[in-house]
């Protein structure tokens, strides 16, 4: 807690209650390999913000301008666009590049999404730069990369895949990094989460089942997943504190992080809980300061040295096997800030989140396509290329295909490039959203086109991009 609370006052990391009119995330989470400096402010980046969205078109007969007499942002456009004439393809890497969100966008549950493949096998051939940046997780990078690769049939690498939970790698190393503290993990199945959590460089990693085995009274009711806990429960660092012990012979949680969905929502919740609510991160203790009206409305909670609490996502719904969304992470968050702020008459959460739409998770998958264009302009000039870009064409547009307007269209719509680079967002019918649930054309977070799929975004921004190669 005290690293996390040094990161604060060096404004490196930003915690907020639930997001409101704009997407809140800590500031420090999202760079490789060491922590991140303090993020400047809007006014400070004025000069790189990219251009306003524009005027609306009324319909898509309203046509789509090209770059050079449209500007930076495009008018709302439905276009459905299909092939170019056949041409010539540069070698280099262009000036554009896609971002892809995964469920509901390239995969339905674990089924390609029709044009999906193609999509992917086109851009890879045609030297056009690519990531995939989801709010799932759960599984080990390599992992899902390697699975990913073998259901879509396209060749992909940790190079050009961000999924929630990668960056909170970027909290391992440091003077004030968690590397070498104790920590509490939890996810879908918390004993794959302690690996991830191990495989980033995180030393001492504990889990609920852990703390249900080292004191069963802890959670009065039956375990729902008893024989799970039963199999991969290891033994504490420290025991819990206990009345007469001293505090530094005791389990002490210097930070808390959900990767993904948990599935013993109750059990993590009372765990985290009382941690929130202990001194100093000693679970089995009550920090003094809670509730006390001389520290100002609210002040004493979460003000005793209690452990930082980290969500890699607020997806509220995600496209699972079922005709209708189902709850995500985002459920979760809400289920403990609710408990917590019951628990605490009203007082709100204090967290950290980041995830989809929050800017430095955009910021770290810029970040990432830059490295990964680079690899591209490397192998296709068959030089080493110092800068991020490279030689040849600047980065100039980001395109972001997803399915969710409330974490996909809003964190590109909300996003300001450090280096000028646009990012327009295109919205696909295949997952989410819908003009039935969406609200049709009230929706609160607009994209600059909505497309069938992902085939149809990917035909929309090349031509929008004026791409003379031959037709997807």
């Amino acid at each position: 807690m005290k690293a996390t609370r040094a990161l604060r006052a060096a404004g490196r990391l930003h915690t907020a209650a639930a997001p409101t009119a704009r997407p809140r995330s800590s500031t420090g989470l999202l760079r490789r390999p060491a922590l991140m400096r303090g993020s400047q402010t809007k006014s400070a980046r004025s000069s790189l913000s990219r251009p306003g969205i524009g005027a609306w078109a009324q319909t898509a007969a309203a046509g789509l301008p090209s770059r050079s007499t449209a500007g930076a942002r495009q008018p709302y456009s439905t276009d459905k666009l299909m092939g170019h004439d056949e041409c010539l393809v540069s070698s280099e890497a262009p000036g554009f590049a896609f971002v892809f969100d995964i469920d509901g966008v390239l995969l339905h549950v674990a089924k390609p999404i029709p044009g999906a493949s193609e999509t992917l096998r086109y851009l890879h051939e045609h030297n056009i730069p690519f990531i995939l940046l989801t709010n799932g997780g759960g599984k080990p990078e390599a992992e899902r990369v390697r699975d990913l690769g073998e259901r879509l049939g396209v060749h992909l690498t940790t190079a050009n895949f961000v999924q929630s939970h990668t960056p909170f790698q970027d909290l391992v190393a440091g003077p004030e990094g968690l590397g070498d503290k104790t920590i509490l993990v939890t996810g879908s199945d918390p004993e794959r989460t302690r690996r991830i959590a191990e495989g980033y460089g995180f030393k001492m990693v504990v889990t609920p089942a852990d703390i249900l085995a080292a004191q069963p009274a802890i959670w009065p009711f039956d375990p729902l997943l008893e024989s799970a806990y039963a199999a991969t429960a290891r033994p504490l660092p420290k025991p819990l504190w206990e009345p007469g012990m001293a505090d530094g012979d005791a389990l002490r949680l210097d930070a808390m992080f959900v990767f993904n969905d948990p599935r013993d929502w109750a059990l993590d919740i009372q765990i985290i809980v009382d941690a929130l609510a202990s001194r100093g991160g000693l679970l089995g203790t009550y920090s003094a300061r809670n509730g006390r009206a001389d520290l100002g409305p609210g002040e004493g909670w979460q003000s005793d040295g209690q452990p930082a609490l980290y969500f890699s996502n607020a997806d509220l719904l995600w496209s699972a096997g079922y005709h209708l969304p189902r709850f995500g992470q985002g459920a979760f968050q809400a289920a403990v800030a609710g408990v917590w702020e019951r628990l605490t008459g009203g007082v709100a959460l204090r967290r950290t989140v980041i995830g989809k739409p929050y800017a430095e998770t955009y910021r770290y998958a810029e970040r990432v396509l830059a490295e990964y264009r680079r690899e591209v302009l490397e192998r296709t000039a068959g030089t080493t290329v110092g800068a991020a870009n490279g030689a040849g064409e600047e980065l100039r547009a980001v395109y972001m295909i997803g399915d969710n307007p409330e974490s996909d269209i809003r964190g590109a719509n909300e996003y300001e490039s450090e280096a000028g680079t646009e990012w327009c967002s295109v919205l696909v019918r295949t997952g989410v959203w819908s003009p039935e649930r969406g609200g049709g054309g009230r929706m609160a977070y607009r994209p600059t086109s909505i497309a069938d799929d992902v085939r149809a975004a990917v035909r929309w921004a090349l031509k929008r991009e004026g791409w003379e190669g031959p037709p997807l």
